[in-house]
């Protein structure tokens, strides 16, 4: 029997510009968002002004690219299920953020977050603790530190313990996390339990952290959840693995993970949203 596998190629094919402004400067982070998943996403970013409002849809396939300056904290997650009218009002099976494309305040639950403090040395990280919805991975890309990348490439939506799914038409479509079910301080790390000393792993964190082992699975799981970085841009992927190599452009460059970068082949390129096309090959 033919064996048969897929190859992210690296990004050569960008084809869509829409670009104007500046060149980018060293204050700013690139952030390519990606959707490797086999379903269309509507991305979530709060807050949204540097990311067209915080709010917009990714088919199979498809990225955008984004530019962030060094200030920024925020989140930036998946919604599934969406569906929204030409006005761009609608309802989400997961991750909902009001009532409209462009987001307008935190992610409902369950939903699986890349959460990021942008600084002279940035922190980030990939949280479970308000659920799952979707896998998801941040890859920094040509920074200096540690520089791991962040994430959950289990979809947990097969393995959720009953008790926490989310179902939509018969499917699961979402593994809320202990606490937003139960609402027990046990679970919420709150109480008795509001410290590191007293909130230790319960049976379904232990569950998140076993399918997602560099993400947080409850409130104080930093040791092996919390990243840093310096200088550096982010690619957050969507059902993809941690492993998978990506890119990131900038400064007329096309850097990939794993490789020191390449040389321009595009010219000059200003702040803005561009639509990158990925090939696909299976042999």
């Amino acid at each position: 029997m033919a064996l048969h596998r897929q190859i992210i190629l690296p990004i050569t094919l960008v084809l869509a510009i829409i670009l104007s402004g500046q060149r980018r400067c060293e204050s700013l982070r690139v952030f390519t968002i990606v959707n490797y998943c086999k379903e269309t996403l509507w991305p979530a970013v709060t807050p949204g002004e540097y990311f067209n409002g915080g709010g917009f849809v990714l088919k199979p396939g498809q990225s955008a690219v984004f530019t962030a300056p060094v200030s920024w904290s925020g989140r930036i997650w998946a919604r599934t299920g969406c569906k929204f009218d030409q006005s761009g009002s609608g309802q989400c099976q997961t991750g909902s953020c009001g009532t409209t494309l462009k987001c307008s305040g935190s992610g409902k639950t369950p939903a699986s977050l890349a959460e990021f403090t942008l600084a002279q040395l940035d922190f980030y990280d990939v949280s479970l603790v308000d659920g799952f919805n979707v896998p998801i991975s941040v890859k920094p890309i040509n920074g200096k530190g540690n520089c791991s990348t962040a994430g959950c490439d289990s979809d947990l939506r097969s393995t959720c313990p009953k008790e926490l799914a989310v179902k939509a038409n018969g499917k699961t479509v979402g593994c809320r996390s202990a606490c937003d079910v139960f609402n027990a301080d046990e679970y919420c790390c709150r109480g008795v339990y509001g410290n590191p000393a007293t909130c230790k792993p319960t049976f379904y964190s232990k569950k998140f952290k076993e399918a997602c082992p560099t993400s947080y699975s409850y409130a104080y799981d930093d040791p092996t959840s919390i990243f840093t970085c310096q200088g550096t841009d982010y690619v957050i992927a969507f059902c993809s693995s941690r492993k998978q190599r990506v890119c990131s452009y900038h400064n007329n460059k096309l850097h990939c993970s794993g490789s020191h970068g390449m040389k321009s082949f595009i010219g000059a390129w200003g702040i803005g949203i561009i639509t990158v096309l990925i090939l696909w090959v299976g042999f």
